[in-house]
C-alpha cells in the first residue's frame, strides 16, 4: 500500500470532518449531501487502508521471524501465522480494489418506481400488480419507507400502471437493476382451455430528484386539471382534483389523481417529473460517454427483457446474468437479495474488467 496515497486519503478525511461542522456547510442543502457522502466514502478508505498498512507489517514480520526459526516445530506456527496474515492481505486488497471503483452518483438517493401493464392485455395488469406486490414486500423486508404516490386499477383488480416511492439508504442500489421489461408465462385466470400465455410489464426505476437538483421553471409547464376516475373511468370524485403536468420542453407528462387534494396531486406529480428530468439528463451524459463507459453501465433500457417469471415451472429467470431459480414463490414473495446481489456482483466486475483494460492502455 502506497504511503503517501493513504496519507493524501486522511488529510481529506480530516479536512471533510471539519467541513462537517462548518455552518456554511450545513446549510448547504446540495453542498453538505455532496460532503456527507465523500465523509462515507473517504471514512471506509482510510479504515480498510490502515487495516492494510498494519497486515503488511505482520506478513513482514512473520517472514523476518520464519527466517529465523530453527526449530521445526516454531517454523511451522510461524507458518500458519504467515499464511492467515498473507489471506488477511489479500482480503483487504480486495476489499480496497472494490472502494477505489467509480461510484454510482445516485447511490443514497431515494427512489420512484412506475409499474405498467404491457403487453398481454388484461393479463399484462394482473401481473402489473403481482410486480407491484413483490417491490413492497421487499421494501418491507429491508426497512424501506414504501408509498404509493399514483394508482390506477383496472377491470379485474390489476393495474393498468402505478407510482410508488421507497425511501432507504441503500434502495437505489438494490433497486436500480430492475428497470425493464419482465416477462410471464403462465395460465390467465381468464383461459379456459389451460394454455399458457406470455405477458409482459415494464418497470422504470429513477432516482429521486430534489429541488436543488432539478429546477423546473414554471413558465414550461402546462398544468391541466380534471376529475378523478376509477377502473372503466367513472368519476370518483366531484371535484377537479386531479392533475396534469406537462413539461414543455421535454414533452413529458405527469398525472397524479390518488389525493383529494389538487395541491397534493400537483406537489407529487413535481417529485416525480424532477425525478424523471434527472433520469433523462444523466442518460444524456451517459449517450455523450465513451463505449467503455457504457459497457460498465450495462444493459436494463426499458425495452430489454430483463426477467422471466414462469409459473408452471416454478422459475424465474434473469437473462442478464443467466441466472434460473426454482423459487417463484419465495422471489414474489419478495425475497429478491439473491437476484439483486448477483446483478450487483455482475457490475462490480464489469467495473473491474474495464479498469483493467483501461490500465493497460494507459
Amino acid at each position: 500500500m502506497d504511503p503517501e496515497r493513504v496519507a493524501a486519503w486522511e488529510r481529506e478525511y480530516e479536512s471533510i470532518l471539519h467541513d462537517l461542522s462548518d455552518p456554511v456547510v450545513l446549510g448547504d442543502h446540495r453542498r453538505l449531501r455532496e460532503t456527507s457522502r465523500r465523509h462515507k466514502d473517504l471514512e471506509a478508505l482510510v479504515g480498510v487502508a490502515r487495516l492494510l498498512g498494519r497486515s503488511e507489517a505482520d506478513v513482514g514480520v512473520a517472514r523476518a521471524m520464519l527466517a529465523d526459526a530453527a526449530v521445526a516445530e516454531d517454523r511451522d506456527m510461524v507458518r500458519a501465522e504467515l499464511d492467515e496474515a498473507e489471506a488477511r492481505v489479500a482480503e483487504l486488497r480486495r476489499q480496497l480494489r472494490l472502494l477505489l471503483l467509480p461510484s454510482d452518483p445516485n447511490d443514497g438517493r431515494n427512489v420512484i418506481v412506475e409499474i405498467r401493464g404491457a403487453e398481454g392485455g388484461e393479463e399484462a395488469n394482473l401481473f402489473a400488480r403481482d410486480l407491484f406486490e413483490m417491490y413492497r414486500r421487499y421494501a418491507e423486508r429491508h426497512g424501506w419507507k414504501f408509498e404509493v404516490l399514483s394508482s390506477d386499477a383496472s377491470e379485474r383488480d390489476g393495474l393498468n400502471e402505478v407510482t410508488f416511492s421507497v425511501r432507504g439508504e441503500d434502495a437505489w442500489q438494490r433497486l436500480k437493476h430492475e428497470g425493464g421489461t419482465h416477462r410471464v408465462q403462465r395460465v390467465p385466470v381468464t383461459e379456459s382451455k389451460g394454455r399458457i400465455h406470455t405477458s409482459a410489464a415494464t418497470v422504470n426505476v429513477l432516482p429521486e430528484a430534489e429541488e436543488i437538483d432539478v429546477h423546473i421553471d414554471q413558465a414550461d409547464l402546462r398544468v391541466d386539471v380534471f376529475r378523478s376516475s376509477g377502473p372503466g373511468g367513472q368519476s370518483v370524485n366531484t371535484t377537479d382534483s386531479a392533475v396534469r403536468l406537462t413539461h414543455l420542453p421535454s414533452g413529458i407528462v405527469v398525472s397524479m389523481q390518488d389525493e383529494k387534494s389538487q395541491i397534493q396531486n400537483r406537489a407529487r406529480a413535481l417529485v416525480v417529473l424532477r425525478s424523471r428530468l434527472l433520469a433523462a439528463e444523466q442518460e444524456r451524459q451517459v449517450a455523450e460517454q465513451s463505449a467503455q463507459r457504457r459497457s460498465q453501465v450495462g444493459g436494463g433500457g426499458r425495452s430489454d427483457k430483463i426477467r422471466t417469471y414462469n409459473f408452471k415451472d416454478n422459475r424465474v429467470t434473469d437473462h442478464r446474468v443467466n441466472l434460473t431459480l426454482y423459487k417463484l414463490e419465495r422471489v414474489l414473495d419478495g425475497e429478491l437479495d439473491e437476484l439483486v446481489d448477483r446483478l450487483l456482483g455482475d457490475e462490480r466486475d464489469r467495473q473491474i474488467e474495464a479498469g483493467g483494460l483501461a490500465a493497460a492502455g494507459g
